[in-house]
């Protein structure tokens, strides 16, 4: 159950991250700060989890106007007396969703540890990966790359349409990716949020290493709300040992004026 829950809890965010295209000047930002989403997820049909996403404040990040975004995952109680999941995560982009600027692993899951800090620096088109302050990796990143999580909020700016096919330079800072995706066509997503209609984005999952490479048949599928909120409403994958299962159980929308233009 530890790795099957390690696969869903982070999955979630990384394998959305290998799917999205370049930010488009001048449509409208779907979200803003104290914009909320919840979800459950489930091993094939037990619950095991909950993860949830949320637009910070807008801050600054070594003088640069940046957005602000924070996801954790847990385990339920009852997971919890046997393998106890606490994950955080966050991350920073420019003002506009077009490149990162940050990102940040907080990993606890039983008793494995880690603490990750990945650094954009675009003067040199690098990441600088820190391991609990020290520094393990060093990478040549191709402009406009985005860090696992702030590439979701990216593709939200996105208009979607059917046979739509689209790529974005992501990197964990070991290494970089260009992931492809395509978009099949629209269908109803009911869950405990309400009913949606939906864009089904299916993921190529070669770049994915892990149990899905080791997966002749994995599959990977992504349900974005058909509106111009593009929420992300259902997470599915197949793998070899089964398949999880993310849905929305609750959405809080930005506070204030709400999403921004």
């Amino acid at each position: 159950m530890k790795h099957r829950f390690s696969l869903a809890a982070s999955a979630f965010l990384l394998t959305l991250a290998l799917f999205a295209g370049p930010a488009c000047a001048g449509l409208k930002v779907p979200f803003g700060p104290g914009e909320k989403l919840s979800y459950e997820i489930y091993w094939t049909f037990i619950k095991v989890g909950y993860a949830e996403l949320e637009v910070m404040p807008d801050t600054e990040m070594n003088g640069v106007p940046a957005r602000h975004f924070r996801a954790e995952a847990r385990t339920t109680p009852a997971i919890d007396n046997f393998y106890k999941v606490r994950d955080c995560m966050e991350a920073w982009t420019d003002r506009d969703v077009t490149r990162s600027l940050r990102y940040r692993k907080d990993q606890n899951e039983g008793t494995y540890h880690k603490k990750v800090d990945l650094v954009f620096d675009w003067s040199v088109n690098r990441t600088f990966r820190y391991i609990r302050g020290e520094l393990r990796h060093e990478l040549k990143q191709p402009e406009h790359a985005f860090d696992p999580m702030s590439v979701l909020f990216n593709y939200r700016r996105q208009v979607l349409y059917k046979t739509m096919r689209y790529g974005v330079p992501v990197t964990d800072g070991k290494k970089s990716v260009i992931g492809e995706s395509v978009v099949d066509g629209m269908e109803t997503v009911e869950t405990k949020a309400g009913t949606f209609r939906c864009w089904r984005v299916n993921l190529d999952v070669k770049h994915i290493s892990g149990v899905f490479r080791k997966s002749p048949d994995a599959a990977l599928v992504v349900w974005f709300s058909a509106d111009e909120r593009r929420i992300p409403v259902k997470v599915w994958s197949k793998v070899k040992v089964g398949h999880f299962t993310l849905e929305l159980v609750r959405y809080t929308p930005p506070s204030g004026a709400g999403a921004e233009n």
